[in-house]
């Protein structure tokens, strides 16, 4: 059997819905990351990136979403839309944009604007000027179209669910109100039963939900060694 391991963030998601739509049976491993499971040598042997999801299918041991996302399309067959090489290139073209557009600029306008110590008015403007570029790239693309690739539901509209979930939070308060095509898109995804029991998931375990100075300290360990380095330029004590 399938090992998902998941925690309720936008990457995971992904997979998440994969999984569910696609009606593979599947064992959910939780990483509960603000509590530091992603950093144990059992599961960094799977994921030496330690970050979620991770995938073990068989032989086959993924990590990364995207990765995640065409090993199962491969294996199953389904949601890769036309085979034809022009819709083939796209399909990879726009999964690719999210995986190294969306994904990265997202998360790194998150975590300045949500997390990170001051100053960071540059950072700030940098990534969430892209974060908004990338979006409303997204947003252009399904101006006058159902999908976000080809006439047919495929692994591109279901990496856009995982981050489309987030949206509220990434961009509040405004939220959905600048992507309306997206929103559209994004309901219409979520109203689907795997999408529901996909979004169930989050429920299976306790998952912890305060950002404190403990899962601080674990989810950013770099802000430690922020801490030695001003410190040893105060000369003061780390």
């Amino acid at each position: 059997m399938i090992k998902f391991y998941y925690h309720p963030t936008p990457n995971p998601a992904k997979v998440a819905l994969f999984l569910e739509e696609a009606g593979l049976d599947y064992e959910l491993i939780p990483v509960d990351t603000r509590r530091g499971d992603q950093h144990r040598p059992e599961y960094k042997a799977i994921n030496p990136n330690a970050k979620t999801p991770a995938l073990v299918d068989g032989d086959a041991v993924l990590f990364d979403s995207t990765a995640i996302l065409l090993h199962l399309a491969h294996k199953t067959g389904q949601f890769l839309g036309s085979d034809a090489p022009a819709d083939r290139a796209q399909l990879l073209s726009w999964l690719m944009f999210i995986a190294s557009g969306i994904g990265p600029y997202t998360g790194q306008f998150v975590h300045f604007r949500y997390f990170a110590p001051e100053p960071k008015d540059y950072p700030l403007n940098r990534y969430g000027f892209e974060a908004e570029r990338h979006w409303g790239l997204l947003e252009a693309q399904l101006g006058e179209r159902e999908w976000l690739v080809g006439d047919s539901y495929t692994i591109v509209d279901i990496s856009f669910w995982g981050w489309g979930r987030a949206v509220p939070f990434i961009f509040a308060p405004e939220g959905w109100e600048r992507f309306p095509n997206l929103k559209r898109h994004f309901d219409a995804i979520s109203a689907r039963p795997a999408a529901v029991r996909a979004a169930a998931l989050a429920e299976r375990h306790d998952f912890k939900k305060e950002m404190d100075d403990e899962a601080r300290a674990i989810m950013f360990p770099q802000n430690a060694r922020l801490a030695t380095a001003n410190a040893a330029a105060n000369k003061e004590p780390a």
